[in-house]
């Protein structure tokens, strides 16, 4: 992305049901063991287990089989993606330039180097809601972005901008190299369904010139831009607290929900 007016693709698909389903399972077995191994907390949802446990082992193996479907999901979307516009323009998608940003998972856990009172030791960050955003000259960022920091893309909502942001070093201190990675729901999925009307969602999107096709009216309501905090906001702040930095500003023209 190098001038104002391009367009960009932003696809953002994970798992499905897989990531949920091996959480759910993940969960039960990890109570048991917490028990077995006199680990107390306070919330359920932390539930966890020693990294080296037979439970641990087990996480991160079905953890890595979701990641890799998730990713080979948004892999085969691309390539439909770049036969679509070529089919449109009559042009190969390396003559459109569709070259890929960036691909990052979220919601996933990753062995890293971190300092952690003076001391460089090795840990598995998990990251939940949020994102890794390593700065620049850190290691494990390709090449590319070497001079800029790694590329974190915030997705907004079908009626609201999206943007990339670029992690720094203050983050790399602060939170583990981790930043935001979406807006946040400000109402369930349920509670969406309730008090919104889909023909409501839908005028509002066309008065704002956005293009939508959805596979059911239902998914309209859950991912209207009512139900998520201002992404703008979110971003603010992440900004504004250096833990990543603002690159590029995307306002969505079209928008496809499976």
């Amino acid at each position: 992305i190098h001038k104002v007016g391009q367009i960009c693709v932003m696809i953002h698909t994970g798992s499905r049901g897989l990531g949920h389903q091996v959480a759910t399972d993940a969960l039960q077995k990890m109570d048991r063991a917490m028990d077995r191994d006199g680990i107390e907390l306070n919330d359920r949802q932390l539930s966890c287990a020693r990294i080296n446990s037979p439970e641990g082992k087990a996480y991160l193996a079905a953890m890595s089989a979701a990641a890799n479907y998730a990713w080979v999901n948004r892999s085969c979307i691309t390539y439909l993606t770049r036969r679509a516009f070529e089919k449109v323009f009559h042009k190969t998608p390396e003559e459109l330039e569709m070259n890929l940003v960036y691909d990052v998972c979220h919601n996933v856990a990753k062995i890293e180097q971190h300092v952690v009172d003076g001391e460089e030791k090795t840990l598995l960050v998990h990251r939940k809601g949020s994102t890794r955003a390593f700065p620049p000259k850190h290691p494990m960022i390709p090449a590319a972005y070497q001079d800029i920091g790694q590329p974190a893309l915030i997705g907004g909502t079908m009626g609201t901008c999206s943007y990339i942001l670029v992690g720094t070093h203050s983050g790399m201190e602060e939170t583990f190299g981790s930043t935001c990675h979406g807006a946040g729901r400000a109402l369930s999925r349920n509670a969406s369904r309730k008090r919104l009307n889909h023909k409501d969602v839908l005028e509002r999107l066309k008065e704002k010139n956005i293009s939508i096709r959805v596979a059911s009216p239902k998914l309209v309501t859950e991912e209207a831009p009512e139900s998520y905090k201002n992404v703008s906001d979110v971003v603010d702040t992440c900004h504004e607290a250096g833990i990543s930095r603002k690159a590029v500003k995307l306002r969505p023209i079209a928008v496809i929900k499976g």
